[in-house]
């Protein structure tokens, strides 16, 4: 599946239109919900019926302007966050289950097949339902030209701080020529460099979010003067919101711009890659590090890894974190750290190394044996291409 995502430019009436259609489908999403909770054994196919139901209920009329099939879109989506916390509850996951919740700021609004048509050019887009948006203008670096409407699965309207985007899903297999020279690394993510690999390059850590902290504060403590409880917002409280609100979505695209181009360099010069598969959901809860830990973007750049990784055929491994900074990389004795020691000194050995690179020595070492253990529960079945590769690279 591939995304391109366009910026849309109209009128201020067409924006308005938008946001009625973003909350007719979160109220569709939402009933969806509690019609779920109130009836027991509730399916997918009764979600969707619920639909046609309230576009012909007299105390719901305006939501037949929705487009049908982004009423059922919207029901697909309560749908999918019950089955999730359905699974959730079957597989026995520690802790919070994920019981779904109802929606108050919903930002987007879902379309399939209908209910917008391009232009000829593929720079206009018209939205043909009864909300009467009407023609917008597509602004976007990447050229649908190339695409047929066929192609286009979906298209989702996002409303942003800086305005409205539509994103385009699109049936693409994407694949990449690699060149395999059996090329393996291990990378260990921290914070005071952004990863450390096996061969001790490092790449640095941004820290977007506190080199902007300066002017964020000042944008929040011009809200907050602003702000007056009780009673209806002045437009310059509003003008200060719009601000911040830009100001954090230009801390998110700068955190996800650096994840995306590290992960495809990393991915485009090796042929095994094995990174450690940290549990972020844990680690944020320590009070002293959570600002940095999400302010390094860990989750996003291994998610870009996996992606890239499926277009070039490269494999990638996450391996758990255990003792990967106690054991030794060279003789594997236990050197007890604590987190402001920075440097691996083994008694044993006489090694001395870099913390993290000692640690993506032993991630990469990890790695390598869960490949082995797998090619060799493997044998007498014909290996992939990358697989044979590696292999050869490696002797």
């Amino acid at each position: 599946m591939l995304v391109i995502e366009a910026k849309l430019k109209g009128t201020q009436s067409q924006y308005s239109k938008l946001d009625e259609a973003i909350r007719t489908g979160q109220f569709i999403r939402n009933i969806c919900l509690r019609h779920w909770e109130d009836n027991k054994g509730v399916t997918r196919n009764d979600l969707q019926k619920l639909c046609s139901v309230l576009a012909k209920n007299q105390e719901t009329p305006w939501t037949k302007k929705l487009n049908s099939q982004a009423r059922q879109a919207h029901a697909d989506r309560a749908w999918s966050a019950i089955q999730r916390f359905y699974e959730n509850c079957r597989l026995g996951k520690p802790g919070k289950k994920g019981y779904p919740k109802y929606q108050k700021f919903s930002r987007s609004v879902e379309y399939k097949n209908s209910g917008w048509k391009l232009s000829a050019d593929r720079k206009k887009i018209t939205f043909t339902d009864g909300f009467e948006v009407g023609t917008m203008k597509l602004w976007s670096s990447r050229n649908l030209i190339w695409y047929s409407e066929k192609q286009i699965s979906r298209v989702r309207v996002i409303r942003r701080a800086d305005g409205y985007y539509a994103q385009f899903l699109i049936a693409w297999d994407r694949l990449q020529e690699h060149e395999f020279q059996g090329k393996m690394t291990g990378i260990d993510l921290g914070l005071k460099e952004f990863y450390t690999d096996s061969d001790g390059n490092t790449v640095e850590n941004p820290r977007y979010l506190r080199k902007s902290e300066g002017r964020l504060k000042r944008l929040q403590r011009r809200v907050s003067k602003k702000h007056i409880k009780g009673k209806k917002q002045s437009n310059r409280y509003q003008k200060a919101r719009k601000a911040l609100a830009k100001q954090h979505l230009k801390v998110s695209r700068q955190r996800e711009e650096k994840a995306r181009k590290d992960a495809l360099a990393l991915v485009k010069s090796n042929d095994l890659i094995v990174y450690e598969d940290l549990k972020i959901q844990n680690m944020v809860k320590n009070n002293r590090l959570a600002k940095s830990i999400s302010d390094a973007s860990w989750y996003k750049f291994t998610q870009w890894l996996q992606y890239f990784a499926k277009v070039h055929g490269v494999i990638v491994i996450a391996v758990p974190p255990h003792n990967t900074t106690v054991d030794c990389s060279c003789c594997g004795a236990k050197v007890k750290k604590t987190l402001s020691t920075r440097t691996h000194r083994c008694s044993k050995c006489g090694i001395i190394l870099d913390r993290d690179h000692n640690a993506a020595k032993n991630i990469l070492a990890k790695g390598f044996k869960l490949l082995s253990e797998y090619l060799n529960s493997t044998v007498g079945h014909t290996e992939s291409g990358v697989k044979s590769s590696f292999i050869a690279g490696r002797n």
